[in-house]
């Protein structure tokens, strides 16, 4: 009969103990580029379970058939005057109000003018809607939902257009009560629309030219789809188009604070912010656990894993100029193409950000998969877009969810079972991707 003496037995686990509660201690709290490098998630998590597509959606979301089908009520046969949609921004920024421009034309009885593209000079952007849209089948497909014209009457096209700001109203506001008048007065007025509109006011024909231009009408020109289809073809098949942003200036307005960053991603978001100074202390806590903090590459990529989004996957990254940390993402996901790869130099170089954003737009809308990082303007629009095409591998990831779960100290294994349920569910049920304006939801 062997017999063991305890005493060593208790003090090794005594030692063991100390140790293991030594590491929980001293280890580091807050969560940053640094530590998510050190605790990984597992190659294959999480463990057992397939793709994020594999999973059965439960509902989509499809274009209703009430404009689809046409709106049968006739256009009146005399208008209330001319109207010209002023657009300020990116492109989709420009094109998510031109599309509401149309909808109020359509409310006001007035005939639409081409829009123009105010661009700030920040954009580096010359280019008008002629340069990107094809206006010979905006105005076709418009047909019997509102008049459209290249060119004012000469009596009219000498003046200039009595300018109507909408875009600083605040609350709801309705065009029927404050911009009707104006344009029975002055026959040519321009337009910014509000943010806050009472579309729930609108008469069926008005929501009904509104959804027919942003989804049917709206085509990119001639010479931009050549070049998206030739950028398209260049991309490795099957493919993921990821739209990422985490930008300088996207950083320093989000007003979040990032530890870990390299010194020339630290300069240049000091260098973006002017007076927008970050959050601090248990503002800077809550604000990042509401989700109003830019997803880095790195946790970009920590949650593809935890989605199991194979790191051999083709990603063409829709992403802006100024990208930071891109390491983050193609030191795990290493099959990575941009269009400053795949198109010629000369080509890129001449670019101008409309165009970019035309290409990335492009190939969103066609890619096998689409996921973002954001729910921007771009990020509806090609959700939208992939939706009428009947393509649904479309997702936002959560920056709620990875906040929360991170503030509470998960990683691993079980940050990466909890971000796969997360967003099991959202793909599950659509979410992201419900545009009730325009589509209508289809049980499965």
């Amino acid at each position: 009969m062997i017999v063991f003496s305890m005493k060593p037995l208790f003090s090794i686990l005594l030692v063991t103990l100390s140790i293991l509660l030594a590491m929980i201690v001293l280890s580091p709290t807050p969560f940053s580029e640094r530590s998510l490098a050190r605790n990984p998630l597992p190659s294959n998590s999480p463990k057992g379970k397939q793709d994020i597509w594999s999973v059965q959606r439960a509902l989509e979301w499809r274009p209703c058939k009430w404009w689809m089908e046409g709106d049968s009520t006739a256009l009146p046969a005399e208008s209330n005057g001319y109207m010209r949609v002023d657009c300020y921004g990116g492109l989709n920024q420009m094109r998510r109000d031109f599309c509401d421009g149309v909808g109020i034309a359509r409310l006001l009885n007035a005939t639409l003018v081409l829009p123009k593209f105010e661009v700030a000079a920040y954009w580096n952007e010359s280019s008008g809607f002629a340069d990107v849209f094809d206006v010979d089948y905006f105005i076709e497909k418009m047909n019997d939902f509102v008049k459209v014209v290249k060119e004012l009457p000469a009596e009219i096209a000498l003046r200039e257009p009595f300018r109507v700001d909408c875009s600083k109203r605040k609350g709801h506001f309705d065009y029927i009560e404050s911009v009707l008048p104006l344009l029975k007065e002055h026959h040519y007025i321009s337009i910014t629309p509000a943010m806050n509109q009472r579309r729930d006011r609108y008469p069926m024909y008005a929501k009904a030219g509104r959804c027919q231009a942003c989804y049917n009408a709206l085509h990119l020109s001639r010479a931009l789809e050549k070049k998206g289809s030739e950028l398209l073809d260049a991309i490795p098949k099957p493919f993921l188009s990821l739209h990422l942003r985490f930008e300088p200036d996207m950083v320093a307005y989000s007003q979040c604070e990032y530890t870990g960053l390299s010194n020339s991603s630290v300069e240049a978001i000091g260098a973006a912010q002017g007076d927008r100074k970050p959050w601090t202390g248990d503002a800077a806590h809550i604000w990042r656990n509401r989700g109003k903090c830019p997803l880095t590459p790195n946790e970009t990529a920590l949650i593809l894993q935890s989605l199991s989004i194979p790191t051999n996957t083709t990603i063409y990254l829709a992403a802006g100029d100024g990208l930071m940390e891109i390491e983050g993402l193609t030191n795990v996901y290493t099959n990575v193409y941009t269009k400053s790869i795949l198109l010629r130099s000369e080509d890129f170089t001449s670019m101008h950000g409309n165009t970019k954003a035309a290409l990335d737009y492009y190939v969103s809308i066609n890619s096998d998969s689409y996921i973002a990082t954001y729910f921007g303007n771009m990020d509806k629009m090609v959700a939208a877009m992939r939706a009428s095409k009947g393509l649904f591998k479309t997702l936002f990831l959560s920056r709620r969810a990875f906040a929360q779960f991170t503030s509470k100290g998960l990683k691993g294994e079980e940050l990466a079972q909890a971000l796969w349920r997360v967003h099991r569910d959202d793909f599950k049920l659509g979410r992201g991707s419900a545009l009730p304006d325009c589509f209508c939801e289809f049980k499965l």
